[in-house]
């Protein structure tokens, strides 16, 4: 999936980071704004991949974009990679597809004697603690 610049838009802000003196002076942090629904790029992924993109990315979305903030860096040009960096990888996990759903298997012979073991040595454990009463 490759996103064309022009749908991109970039807004740069004072940041609160480090940078000493600098920081109040220099617009260093950068809020990335991206709009999946209008995007070529969304929409020449399969049906299948933009659907689940699309409901993936929903409580992200603020007005229907999604925001992606960078300021830990103290120049604009790293927290603009940053910023691209973390769509990215936003989008990528959005649409990638759902891990295999795991197939119940029963304990092993071995992990249920380990099991057995482990909370015998536990009660014996806390029956030494008790204290010795008069029999």
């Amino acid at each position: 999936m490759v996103i064309d610049a022009g749908e991109l838009i970039e807004r740069f802000s004072r940041s609160s980071g480090p940078g000493g003196q600098g920081v109040n002076t220099t617009d260093s942090r950068v809020e990335l704004d991206f709009d999946p629904s209008t995007s070529r790029a969304v929409a020449a992924l399969p049906e299948a991949a933009r659907g689940r993109l699309l409901d993936r990315l929903a409580p992200r979305l603020v007005g229907g974009r999604l925001i992606v903030v960078a300021s830990e860096h103290r120049s604009q040009r790293q927290n603009r990679v940053v910023a691209r960096q973390r769509l990215v990888s936003l989008l990528r996990e959005a649409a990638a597809p759902d891990p295999p759903t795991r197939r119940p298997t029963r304990p092993t012979l071995g992990s249920q004697r380990r099991r057995i073991e482990g909370k015998k040595r536990r009660g014996q454990l806390k029956s030494g603690r008790r204290a010795v009463g008069d029999d």
